[in-house]
Protein backbone atom coordinates (compact mmCIF):
# COMPACT_ATOMS: atom_id res chain seq x y z
CA UNK A 1 0.00 0.00 0.00
CA UNK A 2 1.14 3.53 -0.85
CA UNK A 3 0.50 6.66 -1.52
CA UNK A 4 -0.63 9.82 0.91
CA UNK A 5 -4.29 9.75 -0.18
CA UNK A 6 -4.69 6.18 0.83
CA UNK A 7 -2.45 6.37 3.92
CA UNK A 8 -5.18 9.72 4.93
CA UNK A 9 -8.08 7.36 4.75
CA UNK A 10 -6.97 6.63 8.89
CA UNK A 11 -7.50 10.09 9.44
CA UNK A 12 -10.30 10.25 12.19
CA UNK A 13 -10.57 6.82 12.74
CA UNK A 14 -11.64 6.03 16.37
CA UNK A 15 -11.01 3.72 18.93
CA UNK A 16 -12.13 3.59 23.08
CA UNK A 17 -10.59 1.19 25.27
CA UNK A 18 -10.07 0.72 28.98
CA UNK A 19 -7.86 -0.32 31.39
CA UNK A 20 -6.66 -0.57 35.08
CA UNK A 21 -3.80 1.25 37.09
CA UNK A 22 -2.21 -1.63 38.32
CA UNK A 23 -0.54 -1.39 41.61
CA UNK A 24 2.07 -3.91 40.63
CA UNK A 25 2.99 -1.51 37.78
CA UNK A 26 3.25 1.31 39.83
CA UNK A 27 5.73 -0.10 42.47
CA UNK A 28 7.12 -1.37 39.19
CA UNK A 29 7.85 2.07 38.23
CA UNK A 30 8.80 3.61 41.22
CA UNK A 31 11.50 0.75 42.06
CA UNK A 32 12.87 1.15 38.47
CA UNK A 33 13.24 4.94 39.35
CA UNK A 34 15.09 3.64 42.16
CA UNK A 35 12.29 5.53 44.62
CA UNK A 36 12.45 5.10 48.25
CA UNK A 37 8.50 5.52 48.85
CA UNK A 38 6.10 2.95 47.71
CA UNK A 39 2.91 3.74 45.78
CA UNK A 40 -0.43 2.42 47.50
CA UNK A 41 -3.38 2.38 46.16
CA UNK A 42 -5.31 5.48 45.89
CA UNK A 43 -2.30 7.39 45.34
CA UNK A 44 -2.41 9.91 42.30
CA UNK A 45 -0.40 8.52 39.37
CA UNK A 46 3.18 10.80 38.59
CA UNK A 47 2.89 12.73 35.66
CA UNK A 48 4.25 10.85 32.73
CA UNK A 49 3.61 7.19 34.40
CA UNK A 50 0.41 7.08 32.59
CA UNK A 51 2.64 5.70 29.23
CA UNK A 52 2.60 2.36 30.98
CA UNK A 53 -1.02 2.17 30.34
CA UNK A 54 -3.17 0.89 27.31
CA UNK A 55 -0.17 -1.04 25.51
CA UNK A 56 -0.37 -2.63 22.06
CA UNK A 57 -1.29 -6.34 23.00
CA UNK A 58 -1.49 -8.26 20.02
CA UNK A 59 -1.24 -12.04 19.83
CA UNK A 60 2.51 -13.06 18.95
CA UNK A 61 1.86 -14.87 16.07
CA UNK A 62 0.79 -12.14 14.21
CA UNK A 63 3.41 -9.60 15.35
CA UNK A 64 5.45 -7.30 12.76
CA UNK A 65 9.53 -7.96 12.25
CA UNK A 66 10.43 -5.31 14.84
CA UNK A 67 7.74 -6.68 17.64
CA UNK A 68 4.85 -4.36 17.39
CA UNK A 69 1.40 -4.94 16.88
CA UNK A 70 0.84 -5.32 12.89
CA UNK A 71 -0.13 -2.07 11.66
CA UNK A 72 -3.36 -0.97 9.46
CA UNK A 73 -5.68 -1.60 12.55
CA UNK A 74 -6.30 1.32 14.14
CA UNK A 75 -3.20 3.24 13.43
CA UNK A 76 -2.97 3.79 9.12
CA UNK A 77 -0.64 0.44 7.52
CA UNK A 78 2.67 2.63 7.29
CA UNK A 79 4.77 0.26 5.24
CA UNK A 80 8.23 2.17 6.10
CA UNK A 81 10.28 -0.23 8.22
CA UNK A 82 11.38 1.82 11.45
CA UNK A 83 9.05 3.27 14.06
CA UNK A 84 10.36 5.97 16.62
CA UNK A 85 8.44 8.09 19.50
CA UNK A 86 8.55 11.43 17.83
CA UNK A 87 6.84 13.55 20.96
CA UNK A 88 3.61 14.76 22.76
CA UNK A 89 1.83 17.85 24.15
CA UNK A 90 0.05 16.94 27.21
CA UNK A 91 -2.82 18.86 29.04
CA UNK A 92 -3.60 17.70 32.31
CA UNK A 93 -7.25 18.30 33.99
CA UNK A 94 -7.53 15.86 36.82
CA UNK A 95 -5.90 13.04 38.86
CA UNK A 96 -5.46 9.27 37.54
CA UNK A 97 -5.19 6.74 40.53
CA UNK A 98 -3.32 3.92 41.60
CA UNK A 99 -5.94 1.07 41.49
CA UNK A 100 -8.58 2.63 39.11
CA UNK A 101 -9.97 2.05 35.74
CA UNK A 102 -9.95 4.15 33.26
CA UNK A 103 -10.99 4.87 29.96
CA UNK A 104 -9.02 5.83 27.01
CA UNK A 105 -11.01 7.76 23.90
CA UNK A 106 -8.11 8.01 20.56
CA UNK A 107 -8.36 9.61 17.53
CA UNK A 108 -5.78 10.22 14.30
CA UNK A 109 -5.53 13.79 13.60
CA UNK A 110 -2.97 13.77 10.68
CA UNK A 111 -1.31 11.10 8.26
CA UNK A 112 1.80 13.06 5.96
CA UNK A 113 4.57 12.33 4.04
CA UNK A 114 7.59 13.64 3.47
CA UNK A 115 11.24 13.28 2.60
CA UNK A 116 13.88 13.87 5.49
CA UNK A 117 17.87 14.51 5.73
CA UNK A 118 17.90 10.43 6.32
CA UNK A 119 15.00 9.40 3.54
CA UNK A 120 11.07 8.81 3.61
CA UNK A 121 9.50 10.45 6.49
CA UNK A 122 5.28 9.33 7.80
CA UNK A 123 4.30 11.62 10.68
CA UNK A 124 1.36 10.18 11.96
CA UNK A 125 -0.41 12.11 15.01
CA UNK A 126 -3.17 10.90 17.39
CA UNK A 127 -5.18 12.13 20.37
CA UNK A 128 -5.28 10.36 23.33
CA UNK A 129 -8.03 11.39 25.78
CA UNK A 130 -8.18 9.74 29.32
CA UNK A 131 -11.24 9.25 31.53
CA UNK A 132 -10.35 8.46 35.40
CA UNK A 133 -13.39 8.28 37.99
CA UNK A 134 -13.93 12.12 38.33
CA UNK A 135 -13.84 12.86 34.47
CA UNK A 136 -11.54 13.60 32.30
CA UNK A 137 -8.01 13.27 33.19
CA UNK A 138 -5.76 14.33 30.52
CA UNK A 139 -5.50 14.78 26.79
CA UNK A 140 -2.60 14.10 24.58
CA UNK A 141 -1.47 14.18 21.46
CA UNK A 142 1.00 11.95 20.30
CA UNK A 143 3.81 12.29 17.52
CA UNK A 144 4.61 8.92 15.50
CA UNK A 145 7.56 9.02 13.10
CA UNK A 146 7.80 5.84 10.56
CA UNK A 147 11.29 6.05 8.39
CA UNK A 148 13.05 4.04 5.34
CA UNK A 149 15.33 1.82 5.85
CA UNK A 150 18.72 2.50 6.94
CA UNK A 151 21.68 3.19 4.09
CA UNK A 152 25.15 3.22 4.99
CA UNK A 153 24.49 3.56 9.11
CA UNK A 154 21.93 5.64 10.70
CA UNK A 155 23.24 9.22 11.39
CA UNK A 156 21.57 10.82 14.14
CA UNK A 157 20.57 14.70 13.23
CA UNK A 158 22.34 17.63 13.36
CA UNK A 159 23.22 18.63 17.31
CA UNK A 160 22.53 21.65 19.47
CA UNK A 161 23.77 22.39 22.54
CA UNK A 162 21.43 23.69 25.52
CA UNK A 163 21.90 27.66 25.17
CA UNK A 164 21.52 27.89 29.30
CA UNK A 165 22.64 26.55 32.35
CA UNK A 166 20.87 24.16 33.98
CA UNK A 167 19.94 24.36 37.91
CA UNK A 168 19.17 21.08 37.99
CA UNK A 169 21.24 17.93 36.48
CA UNK A 170 20.86 14.41 36.86
CA UNK A 171 23.42 11.34 35.27
CA UNK A 172 21.30 8.65 33.82
CA UNK A 173 22.61 4.99 33.20
CA UNK A 174 20.42 3.71 30.55
CA UNK A 175 21.93 0.12 31.15
CA UNK A 176 20.16 -2.47 29.21
CA UNK A 177 18.01 -4.18 32.60
CA UNK A 178 16.85 -0.17 33.16
CA UNK A 179 16.48 -0.70 29.52
CA UNK A 180 14.32 -4.03 29.96
CA UNK A 181 12.62 -3.12 33.42
CA UNK A 182 10.77 -0.55 30.95
CA UNK A 183 9.57 -2.51 28.08
CA UNK A 184 8.61 -5.32 30.56
CA UNK A 185 6.27 -2.47 32.43
CA UNK A 186 4.96 -0.88 29.36
CA UNK A 187 4.53 -4.40 27.10
CA UNK A 188 6.66 -2.91 24.48
CA UNK A 189 8.30 -5.57 22.28
CA UNK A 190 9.92 -2.40 20.20
CA UNK A 191 13.25 -4.90 19.78
CA UNK A 192 15.14 -2.06 19.09
CA UNK A 193 15.07 -1.58 22.95
CA UNK A 194 16.26 -5.01 23.74
CA UNK A 195 17.50 -6.83 21.07
CA UNK A 196 21.27 -6.13 20.01
CA UNK A 197 21.68 -8.15 16.79
CA UNK A 198 18.51 -6.38 15.60
CA UNK A 199 19.32 -2.96 16.36
CA UNK A 200 22.29 -2.83 15.02
CA UNK A 201 21.87 -5.13 11.84
CA UNK A 202 18.53 -4.60 10.65
CA UNK A 203 17.54 -0.98 12.20
CA UNK A 204 21.48 0.14 11.86
CA UNK A 205 21.64 1.93 15.19
CA UNK A 206 24.71 1.46 16.93
CA UNK A 207 23.45 0.60 20.19
CA UNK A 208 19.77 -0.41 22.06
CA UNK A 209 17.71 2.70 21.83
CA UNK A 210 16.32 4.67 25.11
CA UNK A 211 12.93 4.82 24.96
CA UNK A 212 11.26 8.32 24.36
CA UNK A 213 8.82 7.84 26.91
CA UNK A 214 11.44 6.87 29.27
CA UNK A 215 13.41 9.90 28.58
CA UNK A 216 10.33 11.68 29.18
CA UNK A 217 9.03 10.46 32.05
CA UNK A 218 12.79 11.19 33.67
CA UNK A 219 12.58 14.51 32.53
CA UNK A 220 9.16 14.97 34.99
CA UNK A 221 10.69 13.04 37.42
CA UNK A 222 13.28 16.09 37.71
CA UNK A 223 10.24 18.65 37.97
CA UNK A 224 8.86 16.85 40.37
CA UNK A 225 11.91 16.26 42.63
CA UNK A 226 13.01 19.50 42.73
CA UNK A 227 9.53 21.21 42.67
CA UNK A 228 7.32 18.58 44.35
CA UNK A 229 4.57 21.34 45.41
CA UNK A 230 3.85 22.34 41.66
CA UNK A 231 1.61 21.01 39.65
CA UNK A 232 2.07 20.41 35.97
CA UNK A 233 -0.77 21.72 33.44
CA UNK A 234 0.59 21.22 30.39
CA UNK A 235 3.55 19.34 28.94
CA UNK A 236 5.46 19.57 25.17
CA UNK A 237 7.97 17.34 24.31
CA UNK A 238 10.06 17.34 21.32
CA UNK A 239 12.78 14.50 20.68
CA UNK A 240 15.48 15.69 19.14
CA UNK A 241 18.15 12.53 18.31
CA UNK A 242 18.39 9.02 19.88
CA UNK A 243 20.14 8.21 22.98
CA UNK A 244 21.68 4.83 23.43
CA UNK A 245 22.54 2.39 26.08
CA UNK A 246 26.02 2.24 27.15
CA UNK A 247 25.92 6.11 27.15
CA UNK A 248 25.15 7.87 29.87
CA UNK A 249 23.48 11.29 29.18
CA UNK A 250 21.99 13.69 31.76
CA UNK A 251 18.43 15.44 32.50
CA UNK A 252 18.51 18.73 33.26
CA UNK A 253 16.85 21.92 33.32
CA UNK A 254 15.85 25.06 35.12
CA UNK A 255 12.70 27.01 36.80
CA UNK A 256 10.91 29.31 33.92
CA UNK A 257 8.13 31.91 34.41
CA UNK A 258 5.80 30.15 34.09
CA UNK A 259 7.05 26.27 34.89
CA UNK A 260 10.21 24.59 33.49
CA UNK A 261 12.47 24.04 30.73
CA UNK A 262 13.91 20.89 30.64
CA UNK A 263 16.99 18.77 28.54
CA UNK A 264 18.27 15.24 28.36
CA UNK A 265 21.67 15.25 26.57
CA UNK A 266 23.79 12.64 25.08
CA UNK A 267 27.58 12.20 25.82
CA UNK A 268 28.67 14.67 22.87
CA UNK A 269 26.60 17.60 24.89
CA UNK A 270 24.01 17.64 22.05
CA UNK A 271 20.18 17.34 22.99
CA UNK A 272 18.39 14.81 22.58
CA UNK A 273 14.86 15.48 24.34
CA UNK A 274 13.59 18.98 25.40
CA UNK A 275 10.75 18.99 27.61
CA UNK A 276 8.48 22.49 29.11
CA UNK A 277 5.82 22.42 31.29
CA UNK A 278 3.96 25.25 32.82
CA UNK A 279 2.07 25.09 36.32
CA UNK A 280 -1.02 25.73 37.50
Amino acid sequence: MSGESKLTDWIGRKEQTQDQVSLRQAVGMAAMFDLEAKPVAGDPLPPGWHWMLFPEIARHSVLSRDGHAPRGGFLPPVELPRRMWGGNRLKFHGEIKVGEEIGRESEVLSVKEKDGRSGQLTLVTVKHSYFASEGLALEEEHDIVYRSAAEDGNKSPPGETPTARPKWSQAIDPEPVFLFRYSALTFNGHRIHYDMPYVTNVEGYPGLIVHGPLTATLLLELVRRELPERSIQTAVVRARRPLFSGENFKVEGSPSASGAHTWAVDPQGFIAMTLDVIFD
